[in-house]
Protein backbone atom coordinates (compact mmCIF):
# COMPACT_ATOMS: atom_id res chain seq x y z
CA UNK A 1 0.00 0.00 0.00
CA UNK A 2 1.34 3.40 -0.98
CA UNK A 3 1.97 6.19 1.49
CA UNK A 4 0.87 8.70 -1.16
CA UNK A 5 -2.66 10.02 -0.78
CA UNK A 6 -5.22 8.59 -3.23
CA UNK A 7 -7.28 11.28 -4.93
CA UNK A 8 -10.21 10.94 -7.30
CA UNK A 9 -12.23 13.25 -9.51
CA UNK A 10 -14.26 14.39 -6.47
CA UNK A 11 -11.28 15.21 -4.21
CA UNK A 12 -8.83 16.54 -6.83
CA UNK A 13 -9.85 20.19 -6.48
CA UNK A 14 -9.42 20.31 -2.69
CA UNK A 15 -6.34 18.07 -2.41
CA UNK A 16 -4.39 19.28 -5.45
CA UNK A 17 -5.55 22.61 -6.80
CA UNK A 18 -6.26 24.18 -3.40
CA UNK A 19 -3.19 22.74 -1.63
CA UNK A 20 -0.91 25.11 0.27
CA UNK A 21 2.10 23.02 -0.81
CA UNK A 22 3.20 22.01 -4.30
CA UNK A 23 1.63 18.69 -5.35
CA UNK A 24 3.01 15.85 -7.45
CA UNK A 25 0.20 13.86 -9.05
CA UNK A 26 1.01 10.31 -10.16
CA UNK A 27 -1.55 9.39 -12.83
CA UNK A 28 -1.59 5.58 -12.91
CA UNK A 29 -3.77 2.46 -13.30
CA UNK A 30 -3.59 -0.99 -11.66
CA UNK A 31 -2.99 -2.80 -14.98
CA UNK A 32 -0.01 -0.56 -15.91
CA UNK A 33 3.32 -2.33 -15.35
CA UNK A 34 5.49 0.82 -15.59
CA UNK A 35 3.12 2.52 -13.11
CA UNK A 36 3.62 -0.27 -10.59
CA UNK A 37 7.38 -0.15 -11.22
CA UNK A 38 7.37 3.57 -10.34
CA UNK A 39 5.48 3.06 -7.06
CA UNK A 40 8.61 2.64 -4.87
CA UNK A 41 10.13 5.87 -6.23
CA UNK A 42 6.85 7.73 -5.71
CA UNK A 43 6.64 6.44 -2.13
CA UNK A 44 10.28 7.34 -1.45
CA UNK A 45 9.71 10.87 -2.74
CA UNK A 46 6.58 11.19 -0.62
CA UNK A 47 8.57 10.19 2.47
CA UNK A 48 11.70 12.23 1.76
CA UNK A 49 9.95 15.48 0.90
CA UNK A 50 6.83 15.16 3.07
CA UNK A 51 7.34 18.58 4.64
CA UNK A 52 7.82 20.29 1.25
CA UNK A 53 5.45 18.64 -1.22
CA UNK A 54 2.26 16.61 -1.22
CA UNK A 55 2.39 13.43 -3.31
CA UNK A 56 -0.89 11.98 -4.54
CA UNK A 57 -1.95 9.13 -6.81
CA UNK A 58 -4.86 9.37 -9.23
CA UNK A 59 -6.24 6.10 -10.64
CA UNK A 60 -7.11 6.90 -14.26
CA UNK A 61 -9.01 3.63 -14.68
CA UNK A 62 -11.49 4.33 -11.90
CA UNK A 63 -11.72 8.11 -12.43
CA UNK A 64 -10.77 9.14 -15.97
CA UNK A 65 -12.29 12.64 -15.85
CA UNK A 66 -9.38 14.60 -14.36
CA UNK A 67 -6.84 12.78 -16.52
CA UNK A 68 -8.87 13.65 -19.61
CA UNK A 69 -9.17 17.30 -18.52
CA UNK A 70 -5.39 17.56 -18.22
CA UNK A 71 -4.67 15.77 -21.51
CA UNK A 72 -3.09 12.68 -19.97
CA UNK A 73 -2.75 10.40 -22.97
CA UNK A 74 -0.34 7.81 -21.53
CA UNK A 75 0.60 6.58 -18.07
CA UNK A 76 2.47 6.76 -15.86
CA UNK A 77 2.28 10.54 -16.02
CA UNK A 78 3.62 12.83 -13.33
CA UNK A 79 2.29 16.37 -13.10
CA UNK A 80 3.44 19.01 -10.62
CA UNK A 81 0.92 21.62 -9.48
CA UNK A 82 1.74 24.76 -7.54
CA UNK A 83 -0.84 27.35 -6.58
CA UNK A 84 -3.46 25.44 -8.53
CA UNK A 85 -1.49 25.61 -11.80
CA UNK A 86 0.46 22.96 -13.66
CA UNK A 87 4.17 23.80 -13.44
CA UNK A 88 5.81 20.56 -14.56
CA UNK A 89 5.04 17.32 -16.39
CA UNK A 90 6.87 14.16 -17.30
CA UNK A 91 5.60 10.87 -18.69
CA UNK A 92 6.88 7.33 -18.52
CA UNK A 93 9.18 5.35 -16.29
CA UNK A 94 12.13 7.23 -14.80
CA UNK A 95 14.67 6.97 -12.01
CA UNK A 96 14.06 8.31 -8.52
CA UNK A 97 16.61 11.06 -9.21
CA UNK A 98 14.73 12.12 -12.35
CA UNK A 99 11.43 12.16 -10.44
CA UNK A 100 13.01 14.28 -7.71
CA UNK A 101 14.48 16.62 -10.35
CA UNK A 102 10.98 17.14 -11.75
CA UNK A 103 9.67 18.49 -8.44
CA UNK A 104 12.79 20.17 -6.99
CA UNK A 105 12.48 23.51 -8.85
CA UNK A 106 8.98 23.95 -7.41
CA UNK A 107 9.73 23.39 -3.73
Amino acid sequence: MSNALEVNDDTFQAEVLESDKPVLVDFWAPWCGPCRAMAPAVDQLSEELADQIKVVKHNTQDDPGIATNYGIMAIPAFVVFKGGEEVGRRMGHMSFDDLKALVSPHL
